[in-house]
């Protein structure tokens, strides 16, 4: 399970920052994967307004965000973001990032596709300001509200915090410590006790991918899922894509990683293979499936439909 932190403040080591390591250490100690994007250290363009998206579900803007955030935010079944008060909303920095996230609104809403991973996908808003406004957060939390449903993540809860103005002020609130430890067991309640399973094949971009989609999107309250390849490409097969999407399941930005980095993050408890040569992953203790599906790659459509079809069988199956 990953939890992406994306740290919108452009002081570093400020109070956001400081609020935002305490809420993923947290998450660290209940044994969740953390990985925080300080998006000021990011290439990311603000929004041209080109509607590519609309169309495509692509953003042509080459950063950043095509070549890896829109990734990482499909792969976090959590995302917590921070931000200092900026004119009763988030940074400019923050607010590009969220801005960008139109391709994902698009997908969702105009290409009617589901995200794999929105049914258990939960959201978190880490904020503080210097004055005590009654309304200080009401435009961030609006911001964020549309954000993580953008981004197909439940708008969980937040932290805001008022009168931290001095650089390590925060650290000194009387609550902190314990809101961020409540909050944290909050937020990965439910999901931290989930069965481990991964899917591996030989090149992560076909089959395994598949399974890997259709566990998440119908099982992701009972699996945490993985997937990974004895030999990754490069990048996901598109005839898989396009498959998936003709059900309605989202894959375009999923990414492949071999066996020895999906297992350095998790130890599964159950292993399913479909195909992964004389290098499937030997894990002690895990049970093993081996699925004997043949490999679509290079094959009609029609046989890439074939394969889909049954693997969606044997996940439902396996969920049962």
């Amino acid at each position: 399970m990953l939890a992406l932190g994306i740290q919108g403040s452009p002081r570093k080591k400020g109070n956001s920052d400081i609020l935002l390591n305490m809420f993923m250490e947290a998450l660290d100690k209940l044994g969740v994967q953390t990985h925080t994007l300080p998006v000021v250290d990011l290439h990311i363009e603000p929004c041209r307004e080109l509607t590519v998206c609309e169309k495509k579900g692509t953003c042509p803007i080459d950063d950043d965000m095509s070549r890896e955030i829109y990734g990482l935010l499909r792969q976090a079944d959590i995302v917590v973001a921070a931000s200092p008060v900026f004119f009763y909303n988030v940074s400019a920095q923050l607010k590009a990032f969220i801005d960008r996230c139109q391709a994902l609104w698009a997908r969702r809403y105009m290409l009617k596709l589901k995200d794999p991973g929105s049914p258990v996908r939960r959201g978190f808003l880490l904020a503080v300001g210097a004055t005590a406004g009654k309304q200080l957060f009401d435009g961030m939390h609006l911001t964020a509200k549309y954000f993580f449903d953008a981004i197909g993540a439940d708008y969980a809860g937040s932290l805001t915090y008022r009168r931290i103005e001095k650089r390590g002020r925060i650290k000194a609130h009387p609550t902190v410590d314990a809101d961020v430890k409540q909050s944290a067991e909050a937020l990965a309640a439910g999901l931290s006790n989930r069965t481990k399973v991964l899917f591996a094949c030989r090149e992560n971009a076909c089959r395994s991918q598949m399974a890997a989609g259709f566990a998440r999107y119908h099982g992701g309250s009972k699996l945490d899922v993985i997937s990974a390849g004895s030999q990754p490409a490069d990048q996901i097969n598109p005839g898989m894509v396009q498959v998936m999407a003709e059900k309605g399941i989202d894959m375009g930005f999923a990414v492949t990683q071999s066996l020895d980095t999906a297992l350095q993050q998790d130890q599964p408890r159950q292993v399913i293979t479909m195909g992964c040569g004389e290098q499937c992953p030997n894990v002690p203790g895990a049970d093993f499936q081996d699925w004997q599906l043949p490999d679509p790659t290079g094959q009609s459509m029609d046989v890439m439909r074939s394969v889909c079809d049954e693997i969606e069988k044997r996940v439902l199956a396996l969920l049962d």
